[in-house]
This record gives structure tokens, C-alpha cells and sequence, in this order.
């Protein structure tokens, strides 16, 4: 058995995301510690210093100066990349301030659906622009008071819902928001922890009275289990391997990755728990897996764990069966086409899959083909691929940049897990 090795992963995004956008239109000095500097975050701290909050960046953490909700007028367009959590959520901060503002991204970004957000930020009030088909860039007139409004949404999406909620601090009247399953609910912890008035029951959230945000505290960031998830897979699939995973997010809204590994039989054990942010972490010690089942994947589980479709079906490869995913035709609308990357990559390694129009299902194989990857400048295939090469299999990639977007150090971790 190898030496046990333990790893700290890339501090998670969507709370990253969330941290900076509080403290900005909190009152107070926040300090986030563990933020992640990965290139979808660092431009949302951008993003608020054109619209005049003062940030201060070290290497160990961010100290924020919050403006209270209200902010200045950006002289320049805001560029958030690749980001899709942070144009939706920044446009709903937009949405409540009584000035214009331009939001755009890269080519990937401006391709992807904003009429999900734009829909309920207009019924409170604001004015947005868009291109044709409801795409970025996004031109938004704002209001210093907004609408109330009840708004259920037709798919379970923790962006909208934060932009509901967040554009909901902009006015007094009631807002409520529900949607047909839960998704991840970092916006409703993290709104507490500063302050704000707001119950969640079942699959519907509801904000308070009091709704202004007080800071001054500091945070700190967990691991994301979703960058988790591509080492643990490779553990559990590398002879002899044996590591712990340090101060991992287990919110019950993002740990669908962990009832699929039970399911097919990864050696797995949750230990240490413990608080960071508002919300439960632990350490996750992860075992060489010889013996996998196949998955089955569809429906109410699937907002828990949709980022990690990519890398559970390089470990689909592996299983004593096939595996089915259905009702994801949300990875549609990812970075890229995430259904037709995956099928397309993996029908060059020789694998029958058959693809549907909301999954695909999986054949294991004991015969991976050396292949070219075209990962779409997708950072979640970009490193599921790469997890595969590292297991020793002949794999050439497109590229290798576009982990930079969430996890800037993932090559050199999967240099230290491989080694």
C-alpha cells in the first residue's frame, strides 16, 4: 500500500463566488480566507472594484470593504470570463442599483442561457438588453427599489435562485422563489451568516424583513467537493492508493457525488467533521475501489452532483456493468455541450456508449483506445481526460489551459496524488 497522502483541494467556487459578492454590498471589512484564485473568481473581485468597492488581494486571503447594497457606476464593460455564476448573480446585483451596467464573457459564456435569470429580474423592475435568443452581453438598467415577486422556476437551479434572492434585497415587498427540487443552497447559508432575515422549507425559500447585510467577520472557504471529486475518482481507481481529502464541502445540496460512490462500491469514509462558512465539511479518506457497480443516475439527484457527470463516466469505464444517466439535458448548457463532449470522447477510446437526448449510457471496457481529446476548452472534461492519462492510458488533449478557470494548481495535484 502506498503511503497515505493527503491533499487540499481547490477551495470551492460557487462559496468563493458568493463570499465576494456579500462582503461587497455589506457594510464593514470582511476577510475571506482560502478563496479560490482561480481565474472565474478572481473575476468576480474585478468585477466589484470597477463598480467602486475596495479589495484588497494577498496571497492568503481577500479583504473586502463592503459599500452597503448600493455601488458606482462602472466606466467599463464587466467581463466575467467564463463564469456563468458570476455574470447570472452579478447581473441581480446590477438589477437593484439605478445606473447601467454592461455584463459580457468569453465566447463559451456569451453561448450560454441568460433568459433563465433575465425572466425574473424583469418582472421586479429592471430593464435588461440582451442579444438575440436572451444571450450575453447583457446591458441592465437597474432600479434602487425593486418588486416583490413569487417566482417558481421550471428547473432546479441554484443560479437562479440566488438571483432571485439577491435582487430581493433590493426592495421591502415579499419575495419568494420555488423550484421542482433543491438545489445547492450556499446563497441562503451565506445570507444568514450576514445578517439576512430568510427560511427555506422544502423546496421553496422566502426572505424576511430584515434584509440588510452586515460584515466585518471573517470567512473561510472550504474545498470543493465537485474539484474533489476528479482526485477521488482517480484513487479509487489507482492500485494501492490511499488518500484523505481535507476540509471537503458536504453540504447535503452537493453531496450526490458521495451516495454515487456508495452505490458503486468506492471505499470511502467521511471523517472530521467539522464547520467552515456556515456549512458542514469533513475529511474524506478515499481507497483503491476494485470491485465497481455501474451507476444509475436521473432525476431528483442529479442538482447534487451535475458538475461531476464527467468524471463519474471516466469511472464508468470501469464497472461491472453499464451505466445510465437521464434527465441531465441541463449539461446541455455547461461550458460546452457536456452530454455530446463526453459520448464523442469516449467513442474514441473504443467505448460503446449510446447517447440520449438528456444522458447517455456506458459500457465498461478493458480495451481504452489511444485517442486525441477534444475538450471543447471545458474545464471539467479537460480534467476528467486528464485523470484517465494519468492512470498511464495513451490520451492526447486539445488543450490544457481551461482548468485555470476553477482549479489553477489541478496538474500539479494530480502530479502529487500520481506520484
Amino acid at each position: 500500500m502506498d503511503q497515505i497522502k493527503t491533499l487540499r483541494c481547490a477551495s470551492d467556487k460557487s462559496i468563493s463566488h458568493r463570499s465576494a459578492i456579500f462582503s461587497s454590498i455589506a457594510s464593514g471589512k470582511t476577510t475571506i480566507k482560502n478563496y479560490l484564485f482561480a481565474q472565474d473568481t478572481l473575476n468576480t473581485l474585478e468585477a466589484f472594484k470597477k463598480l467602486g468597492v475596495d479589495i484588497d488581494i494577498d496571497k492568503t486571503k481577500v479583504t473586502i470593504k463592503g459599500t452597503g447594497k448600493y455601488l458606482k457606476e462602472s466606466f467599463d464593460i464587466i467581463d466575467l470570463g467564463n463564469s456563468g455564476t458570476g455574470i447570472r448573480l452579478i447581473s441581480a446585483v446590477c438589477a437593484g442599483q439605478s445606473f447601467l451596467s454592461i455584463l459580457t464573457g468569453d465566447n463559451s459564456l456569451r453561448n450560454r442561457p441568460m433568459k433563465r435569470i433575465i425572466e425574473p429580474l424583469t418582472q421586479m423592475g429592471a430593464t435588461i438588453l440582451s442579444r438575440k435568443n436572451f444571450l450575453a452581453p447583457l446591458a441592465i438598467f437597474g432600479k434602487d427599489k425593486l418588486k416583490g415577486i413569487n417566482y417558481a422556476s421550471k428547473i432546479a437551479s441554484a443560479q437562479v435562485k440566488s438571483a432571485v434572492l439577491i435582487a430581493g434585497l433590493y426592495t421591502d415587498e415579499n419575495v419568494e422563489f420555488s423550484e421542482p427540487q433543491v438545489s445547492r443552497n450556499h446563497t441562503e447559508i451565506m445570507l444568514k451568516q450576514f445578517g439576512v432575515d430568510i427560511i427555506s422549507e422544502n423546496n421553496k425559500v422566502f426572505l424576511g424583513k430584515h434584509r440588510k447585510l452586515t460584515g466585518g467577520f471573517e470567512l473561510n472557504v472550504p474545498a470543493d467537493i465537485s474539484s474533489c471529486a476528479f482526485f477521488m475518482v482517480m484513487c479509487a481507481l489507482r492500485p494501492n492508493c490511499e488518500a484523505v481529502f481535507a476540509d471537503c464541502l458536504i453540504n447535503p445540496t452537493r453531496t450526490g457525488i458521495l451516495k454515487v460512490f456508495s452505490d458503486m462500491g468506492v471505499n470511502y469514509e467521511i471523517i472530521n467533521k467539522k464547520t467552515m462558512c456556515g456549512e458542514e465539511v469533513a475529511d474524506i479518506l478515499v481507497k483503491y475501489s476494485p470491485n465497481l457497480k455501474p451507476f444509475y443516475i436521473d432525476g431528483k439527484i442529479l442538482p447534487t452532483l451535475i458538475d461531476e457527470i464527467p468524471i463519474l463516466s471516466i469511472l464508468a469505464l470501469f464497472a461491472n456493468g453499464k451505466s445510465i444517466l437521464k434527465d441531465a439535458k441541463e449539461l446541455r448548457v455547461k461550458e460546452s455541450d457536456r452530454i455530446k463532449s463526453i459520448v464523442e470522447n469516449l467513442k474514441k477510446l473504443g467505448v460503446k456508449v449510446e447517447e440520449f437526448e438528456d444522458g447517455f449510457e456506458i459500457e465498461p471496457t478493458k480495451n481504452i483506445q489511444k485517442a486525441y481529446i477534444e475538450t471543447y476548452f471545458d474545464h471539467r472534461i479537460t480534467m476528467s481526460f486528464s485523470v484517465l492519462k494519468a492512470l498511464g492510458y495513451n490520451l492526447e488533449l486539445s488543450e490544457t489551459k481551461s482548468p485555470t478557470t476553477s482549479y489553477p494548481n489541478f496538474f500539479e495535484h494530480l502530479k502529487y496524488l500520481g506520484s
